[in-house]
């Protein structure tokens, strides 16, 4: 009999229609966002020549960066540094603006600017331009020959964040495997070795990533990976905090790694195999969740609109994936090193991948529109070119999916399988039987047959006791011997077994090219990760090249609280701004000052808004440090409008504390 591929079901058909339609309809009415930082305009302007020498140099980007003393650079022709070195935080509303004051009395010529600083989603940004004061000259400053987050720094650091995607894969799809498909899986030995390398890789890549964090946003030397006085600041930014959170959760998924190939392995009493499995369902569940979370916290769906509904989508999209790709790594191992591997636990991993593949779409959709949110964007950005190959890479591995699981529908049929197998004996013409009897088939690579191989290995024990007891010198000689063609007579035997199986060969076959693909897609979704999304690469470019007068929105919410704790350096100032001001979402910044203005930075703050006249609040929020002196929070919601009373409370020691508040006109 001849067993041909299946081909593709018109279900996955409509499937993909329909996430076409609905990401067209997504992307037609997208309204526009921001996320991954750029620079969108500078005063001086690129190429500007201006008559006399201008107090500082401002920079606006189209969202929050995290700025440090040497942020922004102003070097002169000869390339020494015309700056103060003092960053002024200028933003106000929803503009986010820094500058750096200029030396008195530089003479004319062309100045350089050169920045590198950090966006709220963890990615390092950078650039240069030039201006001119009086007239344009020559200059020795030479532009930087690579972006932030660039060079083997760069390279190695994208290479651990690959790396660690593979690992969360492997260790949550491997765990899912065991638990959902093939609970008696836990017991051997290479899915227990594959699930457990997949720990090792994720643990391994977050301690290099956590190690190359400073390089990767400042200088780019390998070296500073082990400054401690870096990693002290990494630690205390939002990636930081995410990637240390993630090694503490890896603790956890250590014990739930031990327990799943210890106590449940060895159980043997099914009430008790079922209650421990609900056990680590839930447990592990939570931990995987969490390290998901890590991800989510710290990268692009904690910015933009939305940082509410696009977490969790993410962490759903994370689980999805490792669900499907990590249990799809363990089946393939299971398949070649196991293939004992019963085929209910092939039907019921075929259904865990195809609700997989059901939240993908689902996640997908919304993450595209979130990100991309126009049809121009789609195609003319990086980023949603290369979301187009992880779409069309989508389709071809939910296509190869479908085939697995019309191969495994056939492993599921004892009748298919039964007359495959005799058709296929009968195709031998008995050279089963030849093979009992120990006749030839084949010679082998050394002139001896497989055939004589297993003869020999047979008869190899007694001719080893001979040779013992006549000659003891030879005796190990002869057992190497014996153990090169007992493994040779093995291998040959699994082969045999394999191919008389053309159903399982074939599963083999379409699980493997799955895996081939799945290879390149999370290759591109880890470059994806890195790379500015679509909606503020149109952004930046249809943005104004100085931030004037007229990119202030028309209703912010600026007010300044001064406030006194009572303690040391318990006096300052709160300058808080909400936009847009007025119903729906907003984006807060708050900056705590000394009386001279200086920032200042506190242990804590927190904000309520209430509306007394409609009884609401008060509404919490919480806004995350950005750095010295700025806090900030995306998406908050005023409900309705009105006479808003914004509380905040200042905490400057681990006693003092103040509350101040103000009523404010909102909407």
């Amino acid at each position: 009999m001849t067993t041909t591929a299946p081909r593709l079901g018109t279900a996955l058909a409509r499937l993909l229609i329909l996430a076409a339609a609905l990401l067209g309809a997504l992307l037609a009415g997208a309204a526009p966002a921001s996320a991954h930082a750029a620079l969108t305009g500078s005063d001086p302007k690129d190429g500007a020549v201006v008559a006399s020498a201008p107090k500082e140099v401002n920079l606006t980007f189209s969202e929050q960066v995290a700025m440090s003393a040497d942020s922004i650079r102003v070097l002169d022709p000869a390339g020494r540094r015309a700056d103060t070195g003092e960053i002024r935080d200028l933003c106000s509303g929803s503009v986010v603006r820094y500058g750096v004051g200029l030396r008195a009395g530089l003479p004319d010529g062309t100045y350089t600017v050169a920045w590198q600083t950090v966006s709220a989603d963890s990615h390092p940004i950078s650039g240069a331009f030039t201006f001119s004061i009086g007239a344009p000259s020559t200059t020795s400053v030479a532009l930087p020959d690579r972006s932030a987050g660039g060079g083997l720094v760069g390279t190695l650091y994208g290479i651990a964040r690959y790396v660690s995607y593979a690992g969360f894969a492997i260790l949550v799809g491997g765990g899912a495997f065991v638990l959902a498909c093939w609970p008696r899986g836990a017991s051997v030995r290479p899915i227990q070795q594959t699930v457990v390398r997949g720990w090792l890789t994720l643990t391994g890549a977050t301690l290099v990533m956590l190690l190359l964090r400073n390089p990767y946003t400042g200088s780019g030397e390998l070296s500073d990976a082990f400054d401690l006085a870096g990693l002290k600041a990494v630690l205390e930014t939002k990636t930081g905090a995410a990637l240390t959170s993630r090694l503490l959760l890896l603790g956890a998924a250590a014990l739930f790694v031990a327990v799943l190939f210890g106590a449940y392995a060895r159980r043997t009493d099914p009430k008790e195999k079922k209650d421990l499995a609900f056990g680590l369902g839930i447990g592990g569940t939570v931990v995987a969740a969490g390290i998901a979370g890590t991800w989510a916290l710290a990268e692009h769906a904690s910015t933009g609109i939305q940082p509410g509904v696009a977490m969790p989508v993410d962490i759903l999209h994370l689980l999805a994936v490792a669900a499907w790709l990590g249990g799809l790594t363990v089946l393939l191992v299971s398949l070649y090193r196991a293939p004992s591997v019963p085929r209910t636990a092939v039907e019921r991993f075929s259904k865990v991948a195809f609700g997989s593949v059901a939240v993908l779409v689902a996640t997908g959709i919304y993450q595209s529109w979130r990100q991309v949110g126009s049809w121009s964007a789609l195609t003319g950005t990086r980023y949603g070119q290369l979301l187009l190959v992880k779409i069309g890479l989508m389709c071809v591995l939910v296509g190869i999916a479908w085939i697995s699981r019309r191969w495994t529908r056939r492993l599921a049929d004892p009748t298919t399988a039964e007359a495959t197998t005799a058709e296929a004996e009968r195709e031998a013409g008995g050279s089963g039987e030849a093979e009992e009897a120990g006749e030839p088939r084949k010679p082998g690579k050394d002139g001896e047959t497989e055939e004589a191989d297993e003869a020999e290995g047979e008869a190899a024990p007694e001719e080893a006791v001979e040779e013992t007891a006549d000659a003891p010198a030879v005796a190990p000689e002869r057992a190497a011997q014996l153990a090169r063609q007992q493994a040779a007579v093995a291998t040959a035997r699994r082969k045999r077994e394999r191919d008389a199986d053309p159903e399982r060969a074939g599963l083999r076959r379409s699980v493997l090219t799955e895996a081939a693909v799945a290879v390149v897609l999370l290759a591109v979704t880890t470059v994806l990760t890195s790379t500015e999304p679509g909606r503020t690469e149109e952004e930046a470019g249809q943005g104004t090249t100085a931030a004037g007068p007229a990119a202030v929105p028309d209703r912010p919410v600026d007010i300044r609280l001064p406030f006194d704790t009572g303690g040391v350096d318990g006096k300052g100032v709160v300058r808080l701004s909400l936009d847009p001001g007025r119903t729906g979402a907003n984006a807060l910044h708050i900056f705590v000052e000394r009386p001279n203005g200086k920032p200042l930075d506190v242990p804590e703050i927190k904000v309520a808004l209430t509306l007394e006249a409609k009884d609401v609040g008060p509404l919490p929020v919480a806004p995350d440090r950005i750095q010295t002196g700025h806090w900030s929070a995306s998406g908050v919601q005023i409900p309705m409008p009105g006479e808003w009373r914004i509380q905040v409370t200042v905490r400057t020691s681990e006693i003092d504390q103040t509350t101040i508040d103000k009523n404010v006109k909102i909407g």
